[in-house]
This record gives C-alpha cells, structure tokens and sequence, in this order.
C-alpha cells in the first residue's frame, strides 16, 4: 500500500468513532421525518418548504484540522466530519446519509485537448482563481481542434479505495460506489468557454454564428458520448435517494429509476437526474438565447429522467417560450438575479420546483444582520406562495470566523417558514 493511503492504527480508530457517530445521526427519528419530506416535495407534494445550506465552498470555516496524516485518511475522515458537523452546527433538512459513498475513478479528456490553467493561490494555498489558455482563438481556424473525447476509468484504483474504506468502517456504514462526474458535467455552455473564452464566445456568437451552431452541436454530441461510455461500462448509478441531484438540490423520488431498471436492466441515462446551467450566456437576449443555447439543453433534457435547471444565472427573461419547455424539468434554480415575483406567477401549478437560492452576500459578507437575512427570506416565501419551494444556500465562502453562522441563519429561515408559509 502506497505511504499517503497508509491508516495508522490511531487514525483507524478515530475514523471508526466518527463512522459510528454519523450512522447515529442517520438512525435519528429526524432523518427518517426528513427523507419522507424530501420524497413528497420532489413529488410535488410538501407540506412546507426544504431549507439547504451547502458547506461545501465553506468547509474550512466548519471543519477542525485534519487528525489523520495520509490522504487516504484524509479523505475519510472529511466525509465523515461534513455530515456529522452540518448536522450538529447547521441542522438543515440535509439527510445524513446511512452509507459511506467512494466515488467511480474516472477520467475525461474533453475533446481529445490538454487545456492549461495557470492558478492563483494566496498564503494558505487556497485557490483564489485561474487563468486558462484556450485552445480556440479563432473559431473558423480552430474548431477543426474539437475532436473526439477521450474516456479511461480506474477500476483497480476504485477497488483499492472501497477496500480500503470497508476495512476502516465497512461493518459499521456499508461502502457504496457512486459515480459523481455527471454533477457539472451536462453544461455546453461552460464548455464553450473554457474552450475558447466569454468574450470570443459572444463575439463569435455574431461574427461567425454557423459555426457557433456547429461548435455546441460538437460539445452535446461529445457529452452525450461521455454519457454513453458509461452506460457501456456499468458506470452509472442511481441519484434517486439521497444523492446530489441539481444545484444543491437532492434526488429523493420513486418516479427513477424507470421500469426496466426497477427489473433488473442496467442503470441508463433515463433513470437519472441532469443538472443543466447556462451561467456563461447571462448577457444574451431571450431570442439569442433560443437560437443557439436552447437547442443544446433541450437535447440533452430529453435524454434523462428529470432536470434540474439553472445555478447563478436568473432565468426570469428566457422563461417563456424557453426553459419553461424543456423535457422532464422539474426544478428551475431562482438565484439572486432572478425576479422572484414573475417566477412565483409563473410557477404555482406548472409542476416545476422554485429552487431559491438566497443571496450569499448576508451569510457570508460583513456582520451577520439577523433582520435583513429575514426579510430577505421573507420576499422570498411571500412570491413563492403557491409553489413547492426549496431554499438552497449556496457559493457562500467564508462564515468570516463564525462557525455557528449558517446554523443560525438557518434557524431563522425556519421561523419565517413557520410564519409566513400557508400551505404553499
């Protein structure tokens, strides 16, 4: 066994303490009460809103220094403290998961391309950005670079780390095998970008607008066949329980997977949730919009069981006529950008989810001011009013020294709820 993947006995024992404290957090009355609210509000059918705090962009304001010295133990010990802490100090309607998940050891090299990205760190070695040297600078000379994606999985890596996992806490939380790399994986837009930068983007969205057709026409049919490798591999895994399933939304529901797989098939793209965004095209009008990005989403929605659409960019403009069409959506993502009101018109009865996402800036900015965050949820229940609502909490990067900080905003959202909400 390689040295960073060497658990001392210490360490051993350490982990199987957490391990038994996160199955006694997944065995609390709470977590059943809460797995049941999750299935009747994906279905469309909750008694009050979710409330979701994701720590993900602020786990070193929550978690303690890391006991364990090798990697592999590090990486165990993470996953165990961030269900266990998010439970003690956030306690929102998370469920804390029964298993301990490795995730499938998978590589893609997007468009046969080795794209290089300078970082910036600052003193801790926290990542503050990148700059990325694209590999298309003109689009009529380069798009011929676009070629055929390149797919390897490591199954022999994958084995070794869910042995590994099961000979720590194996008879204390069974060890599942999921395959993560679909999360952010079904964005062409994102794409596009990181291939050839927001302002070529735009510009040859004018210039040269045949070959922008071409060039997403390329990335969906490139995704698609990342998507179909793994289906030919045994790759894929269900995300209809308690697995991350949309932009800080959870996958809780007995309409996936779909029959043939509820026989016995193997796991395909229809049995699963897709997490779609077009952040990059913010600054494109409804009609550029639906010429040239929806054709792209829409192909890809109809591939798959449910979807999940949108993260930071306000989809109020491309609403009507656009994403209120595309295939098996049943969550749209209202961000702080959004017009909460028109959405809240537009979606009492339509079958689609009003995933809220709060503003960052009052968790994570400044001073905590318990009055603003209020009203601001406040807004947020009253234009919500008929809907089936979830409030996911979401890029906040720092709890600015204060580890009870999203605990405590949490509380409020739920005092709020109790107040104002009437049944949806």
């Amino acid at each position: 066994m390689r040295k960073e993947n060497r658990i001392t006995p210490k360490e051993k024992t350490y982990l199987r303490e957490l391990a038994r404290k996160q199955r006694e957090y997944a065995h609390l009355p709470v977590m059943a009460e809460r797995r049941a609210l999750w299935y009747a509000h994906n279905a469309l059918q909750s008694e009050r809103p979710i409330l979701v705090m994701e720590m993900g962009t602020f786990r070193d304001s929550i978690l303690p220094e890391p006991r364990c010295a090798s990697r592999a133990g590090q990486f165990i010990e993470n996953q165990l403290q961030a269900h266990i802490l998010n439970h003690e100090l956030i306690d929102d309607d998370k469920v804390v998961p029964d298993v301990f998940v490795v995730p499938w050891l998978i590589h893609i090299r997007e468009f046969g391309l080795d794209v290089h990205r300078t970082r910036a760190r600052d003193s801790r070695g926290v990542e503050l950005g990148y700059s990325t040297d694209h590999p298309i600078v003109d689009l009529a000379r380069d798009l011929r670079k676009v070629g055929p994606s390149e797919f390897s999985v490591d199954r022999e890596g994958t084995a070794r780390l869910r042995a590994l996992a099961e000979d720590v806490l194996g008879d204390i939380l069974p060890v599942e095998v999921q395959n993560w790399n679909l999360r952010w994986f079904l964005t062409p837009s994102a794409k596009v970008v990181h291939l050839m930068g927001m302002q070529a983007m735009l510009l040859a969205l004018v210039d040269t607008p045949d070959l922008m057709h071409r060039l997403y026409d390329t990335l969906v049919e490139q995704i698609l066949r990342a998507v179909s490798w793994m289906e030919e591999e045994g790759l894929l895994t269900l995300d209809n329980g308690n697995h991350y399933a949309g932009a800080g939304s959870f996958g809780f529901t007995d309409e996936l997977p779909l029959a043939a797989c509820r026989d016995g098939g193997p796991v395909t793209r229809a049995d699963l949730w897709a997490n779609l965004n077009s952040q990059e095209t913010v600054g494109l009008s409804p009609a550029m919009y639906k010429e040239f990005i929806l054709p792209a989403y829409h192909a890809l929605a109809q591939e798959f069981g449910l979807v999940y659409y949108g993260c930071c960019e306000p989809v109020h403009t491309i609403w009507d006529g656009c994403i209120d069409g595309l295939p098996h959506l049943r969550k749209v993502s209202i961000s702080p950008w959004c017009d909460e009101d028109f959405m809240g018109e537009r979606l009492r009865g339509s079958g689609v989810i009003y995933s809220r996402k709060p503003s960052p800036n009052l968790i994570g900015v400044g001073e905590f001011d318990p009055q603003a965050y209020r009203e601001h949820i406040a807004e947020t229940v009253r234009a919500a009013r008929g809907c089936t609502l979830e409030i996911v909490h979401r890029d906040i990067y720092t709890l600015v020294g204060d580890r009870t900080r999203a605990g405590r905003a949490i509380a409020i959202a739920r005092e709020v709820v109790d107040e104002l909400w009437e049944g949806g």
